[in-house]
């Protein structure tokens, strides 16, 4: 009898100590499920912190290829009309510009494919009828005619500016002159008569101010090239005839005021008659070769 419940007994042990190692397993488990999840929650927030000091929630900049239209103060000549779109920009195909001056027509050429933000940039500022009734301030080495200021002042432009596109390629290293070794070398780039580029005061800096070349002229590759002349060169010449005040670099003696400026889709017809080319000339020494709009310009 003894025997028996010594057994009993035994087995009621044993049966208590798997019942306690089961437990003691089960608690392992779970300490081990718990210390994994906080460990990869730790981990987690780990990357999340790194991914927030970083940048990584920030809202993805809108790259110079979709047009980004930088907001500026209002004053000193700037006008508020709004911005164009940043999305669904023409890329491809021609676009005319037509400029009406006091002294004729000036059709040009413009490709979206090659500055498609600048001439997304042109179309909605002629829509809103921006550049009517502007005047044309300046004239550079009688090769250039700077236009697209409201304020005629070399300061004015829009509320926002945009990137460069399509500058032309930087001139080849020069060698020393072997005349005068200390002589600056010259970095200057051809601007063919023809050209249709922006002015600006700086790297991606563009607004509304615009120059047409009537003569070939050098100038630093820092201008983006949107068009081309077709029409109307006989009418810029006879402004670049009458010359400057100050010479050189100043305000044309014959008044260039814009009427009107149009940007439409169909594409321009060529002037059948136009006027002779001017040669090629390089400005002179002392001639400017600098952004071309004044120290206290925004475009």
């Amino acid at each position: 009898m003894a025997s028996s419940k010594s057994r009993q007994r035994a087995l009621a042990r044993a049966k208590t100590e798997r019942q306690i190692a089961r437990r003691a397993a089960a608690a392992r488990r779970r300490r081990q499920w718990q210390a994994g999840i906080g460990g990869a929650v730790a981990l987690t927030l780990l990357v999340l912190a790194v991914i927030w000091k970083t940048g990584g929630f920030d809202p993805e900049p809108i790259r110079a290829s979709e047009c980004a239209w930088t907001p500026i103060d209002a004053g000193n000549g700037v006008t508020d009309v709004g911005k164009p779109r940043t999305n669904d920009i023409v890329k491809n195909g021609v676009k005319t510009m037509t400029i009406a001056l006091g002294q004729g027509t000036v059709t040009t050429k413009l490709d979206p494919s090659k500055a498609p933000c600048t001439v997304e940039s042109f179309t909605y500022l002629a829509g809103k009828k921006f550049f009517d009734n502007t005047t044309c301030h300046r004239m550079v080495n009688d090769s250039l005619l700077q236009c697209g200021d409201p304020s005629a002042t070399g300061s004015g432009g829009p509320a926002y500016r945009f990137p460069d596109e399509n500058n032309p390629p930087p001139a080849p290293a020069p060698s020393a002159s072997a005349a005068d070794p200390s002589a600056p070398a010259d970095t200057n780039v051809l601007y063919p008569a023809g050209t249709v580029a922006m002015a600006n005061s700086g790297v991606d800096t563009n607004g509304s101010q615009f120059f047409l070349v009537f003569k070939d002229v050098k100038l630093p590759p820092n201008y983006t090239v949107f068009g081309t002349i077709v029409g109307g060169m006989d009418v810029l010449t006879k402004i670049g005839e009458g010359g400057s005040e100050p010479a050189n670099d100043g305000k044309p003696k014959t008044e260039a005021k814009i009427s009107s400026l149009t940007v439409t889709d169909v594409a321009p017809q060529k002037d059948p008659t136009p006027a002779t080319s001017v040669p090629a000339s390089t400005p002179a020494s002392s001639a400017p070769a600098t952004p071309l709009a004044s120290a206290s310009s925004k475009s």
